[in-house]
């Protein structure tokens, strides 16, 4: 009750109300620019389906980031909004992301299928990681591009960038390897279809378990027919249904090494707060019937939300320094794209 009062007295105290206020006009730019790029975005994907409206809008924010004499926008009246855009938006629509899993429904491939999909996402985790750490990237690059490769692409490396505290210049080539090569995938696995023998079932399967993004997974499959497109969504949620558990483990191990700080405190939670309401969306959507309109609604905020954040992200990519500085993070990525692929093939020809 001593608490209540206290948040009450400070909520309509003139000094607290100024404070919001003045932060709200900060953000406010940056934020009016990340919503008219997700509208951009909409009308591109409106316009050519096969690219995901989530993969426009990271595209947009990589554009607006080489105009000419943009960085003095982007660091300066736009950088508070597009900052609150890539961080807690981005917290935001993962959290959204839960609703769209039953575990019920995930549960219907079998424990076998289950049990490949999760050893693939594993091993792509582990052997991109170990190399991210051997090609020496810098600071948390090795960590967010084996999320972003083995979970589910840009959203994950926005969880993951959260859970470790990396910063949004750490993030951004993560995120645009990660656009890349889904991208990519669009193309080049309809064409390998017919060759590697895959009926259009096992080709849903294999892009389920490969492709990085869900727009991505959609997009790909879809070329198979609806059967594909189901299968392939469904393994699609089964990958991101590990997003937790590997976020929080991340988060863990974050926390440890940043243990001694100078007030004794450690820097991250062990599970992050996204991450727990990304857990009860799930639960609430696994046990409890949630009505197809509030799912439509839910399903638009979070493409939302997500939109805006992974714009906001793109604008912190800088080509030419991605040209000349990080070319091992995408000999990195295209290993690891291709590790994902193989493995993922294996896993449809033997479950």
């Amino acid at each position: 009750m001593q608490i209540t009062s206290q948040f009450r007295k400070t909520a309509r105290s003139p000094g607290f109300r100024r404070d919001v206020a003045a932060g709200v006009r900060r953000r406010l730019p940056g934020i009016v620019l990340a919503l008219a790029a997700v509208g951009c975005a909409w009308a591109i994907h409106s316009l050519i389906p096969a690219i995901p409206l989530l993969t426009a809008a990271v595209g947009l924010g990589i554009v607006v980031a080489q105009i000419p004499r943009a960085d003095r926008s982007l660091t300066g009246p736009l950088a508070p909004g597009l900052r609150f855009s890539a961080r807690t938006l981005m917290r935001l629509g993962v959290a959204l992301l839960g609703l769209k899993l039953s575990l019920i429904t995930i549960a219907q491939l079998g424990w076998l299928s289950i049990g490949a999909v999760i050893a693939v996402l594993a091993l792509t985790f582990v052997v991109t990681l170990a190399l991210g750490i051997l090609f020496r990237l810098p600071g948390h690059q090795p960590v967010l591009i084996a999320a972003g490769f083995s979970i589910c692409g840009a959203s994950a490396i926005g969880a993951m960038s959260s859970a470790v505290d990396a910063d949004d210049e750490e993030t951004a080539t993560p995120i645009a390897l990660v656009t890349l090569c889904g991208t990519l995938a669009i193309i080049v696995l309809p064409v390998l279809w017919y060759p590697l023998g895959l009926d259009a079932v096992d080709f849903g399967r294999w892009v389920g378990a490969s492709v990085h993004d869900v727009g991505q997974v959609v997009a790909t499959a879809q070329v198979a027919g609806s059967a594909a497109l189901a299968i392939a969504v469904l393994v699609k949620l089964t990958r991101v249904m590990m997003l937790a558990p590997m976020v929080s483990i991340a988060a863990l191990v974050s926390r440890r090494r940043n243990r001694i700080r100078a007030d004794g405190t450690s820097r991250t939670p062990i599970i992050p707060l996204f991450v727990t309401a990304f857990i009860v969306a799930a639960l609430i959507r696994t046990f409890f019937h949630v009505p197809p309109e509030i799912l439509d609604i839910v399903d638009a905020l979070q493409t939302l939300v997500l939109g805006m954040a992974l714009f906001g992200l793109g604008t912190a990519v800088k080509l030419r320094q991605l040209v000349t500085t990080g070319w091992l993070a995408l000999i990195v990525s295209l290993i690891s794209w291709a590790t994902i692929a193989t493995l993922a093939y294996w896993a449809v020809m033997i479950a």
